[in-house]
C-alpha cells in the first residue's frame, strides 16, 4: 500500500431535512477511504478536500450526529456542495436511485 494511500481518509455525512444534523454515514482510513471517494466520485456527489476537519469527524462514531461545535465547518462543507452541485442532498439521493 502506497504511503499516500495509507495516509488517506475520508468521512461521509448524510444531512436530512428534519434531522438534528448531519450524521456520520462512513468514514475510514487507507483502502476504506478511497472506496468512500470513488463511491462519491461514482455518484456525482461533490468531494471536499478539508483534512482538519476529517480529522475531527474520524474520530466521532458511525450514524453519529455531528456535535455543535462542528456545525459552523460542516455547514460550509455543504454550502459548498450545493454550490459546486446545485442539488439539495434529497435530490441527489433520487437521482441516485433513479426517482428523478
Amino acid at each position: 500500500m502506497s504511503a499516500e494511500l495509507l495516509n488517506k481518509r475520508a468521512v461521509a455525512l448524510r444531512y436530512e431535512q428534519n434531522s438534528a444534523a448531519p450524521r456520520i454515514v462512513a468514514k475510514g482510513t487507507g483502502y476504506v477511504a478511497q472506496t468512500i471517494i470513488d463511491r462519491a466520485n461514482e455518484y456525482q456527489v461533490p468531494v471536499a478536500i478539508e483534512p482538519e476537519l476529517v480529522e475531527l469527524l474520524v474520530q466521532l462514531d458511525l450514524n453519529q450526529l455531528i456535535p455543535p461545535e462542528l456545525y459552523a465547518a460542516v455547514a460550509e462543507v455543504l454550502a459548498w456542495a450545493y454550490q459546486v452541485d446545485g442539488s439539495t442532498a434529497e435530490e441527489i439521493r433520487a437521482k441516485r436511485e433513479g426517482n428523478a
